[in-house]
């Protein structure tokens, strides 16, 4: 890690004249793209990924990597693309900007898995730019960030998913995971459902300043995604579970397409952009349900797993402050 940052100060001393970032970033996250899918890969049974290539008419295309009906996986997707053009007209709006051109990076993953006591989770890493000149762009920043989202909330899954973001940031004076979290819990809250989406993580956008502080960050935190949730997943995916568990788990997914259909930016730049539908949207979970004014009955584990969907200073809990059956 030391030569990694003498490395860094060097790029800011004397930034790279052959290579845009846009392109390093796209460098970067196929790559990642093929670690995660393999890694996963490796841990279902049932099922493996299926690679999609896609191009857009506007201009550049993708690469969607699907898995379905697996042991470990009941759906999951993890998707890159670098797509350029025509800024979308509600876009150049809102960057106060006239029809400038932009180029757009980066990786995004949604795992939902089969057994319920496996959270789902939702990470992504992304660069934008603005201008002709990739080398010189009008304007560039990154974004991105990863959030956990349980049906039978744990703390000890909780904390290992908030430290290992603690851990990561904590390295990088370009990122903040206490502004992170918090950025994280006020960005996935349904407001019209008075509760969080789910324990929350890290989540940050448009961070312009040092550049190559951020992309040596960006791939760091890419680089730990697997560190943060596979655990968590090796360490539930043999419980038991019924009808009942899978019946919350699905209500539960209720909020999860609530969020992505009605507030999620990425949902809306890909559509607006004229980006591919079938990957947009294969974050959406397979199996949902809706109950009319639906209450967990008061002291079920689901009242309990209720608890969680508030925002919290995880890291600082104790077990004694928590449902009993959460620790």
């Amino acid at each position: 890690m030391g030569d990694d940052f003498e490395r860094l100060d060097t790029l800011r001393e004397n930034p790279r004249d052959d290579i845009p970032m846009a392109h390093r970033m796209k460098r970067f996250v196929e790559a990642l793209q093929i670690r995660i899918v393999r890694a996963l890969d490796d841990r279902d049974d049932g099922a493996s990924f299926e690679v999609d290539r896609w191009s857009r008419e506007e201009g550049g295309g993708g690469i969607t990597a699907v898995i379905e009906d697996g042991d470990l996986l009941e759906k999951g997707g993890v998707n890159t693309s670098a797509v350029h053009g025509p800024l979308p007209e509600r876009m150049a709006r809102e960057f106060d900007v006239d029809e400038a051109p932009f180029y757009a990076t980066g990786l995004s993953l949604v795992l939902h898995p089969r057994n319920p006591y496996i959270p789902t989770v939702h990470a992504n890493y992304r660069y934008f730019a603005l201008g002709d000149d990739l080398m010189n762009p009008v304007d560039q920043w990154f974004g991105g960030g990863a959030d956990l989202t349980p049906y039978y909330p744990r703390l000890s899954d909780t904390q290992h998913f908030h430290q290992v973001w603690k851990d990561v940031c904590d390295r990088h004076e370009v990122a903040d995971y206490e502004a992170f979290k918090q950025e994280c819990d006020e960005y996935f809250y349904l407001p019209h459902r008075n509760e969080a989406r789910g324990v929350g993580g890290i989540f940050y956008d448009y961070l312009r300043e040092d550049p190559e502080g951020l992309f040596f960050f960006s791939r760091e935190a890419g680089r730990a995604f697997l560190k943060s949730y596979l655990p968590i997943a090796e360490r539930h995916r043999d419980e038991s579970y019924g009808r009942r568990e899978k019946s919350y788990q699905r209500i539960r997914r209720g909020r999860y397409v609530e969020f992505n259909l009605v507030y999620d930016r990425g949902t809306k730049f890909g559509l607006e952009s004229g980006g591919r539908t079938e990957s947009i949207l294969m974050s959406m979970p397979p199996q949902v349900q809706w109950r009319y004014d639906h209450t967990p009955e008061s002291g079920t584990p689901e009242a309990d797993a209720e608890w969680y969907f508030t925002a919290r200073d995880w890291l600082n809990l104790t077990e004694e402050e928590v449902p009993d059956s959460t620790v």
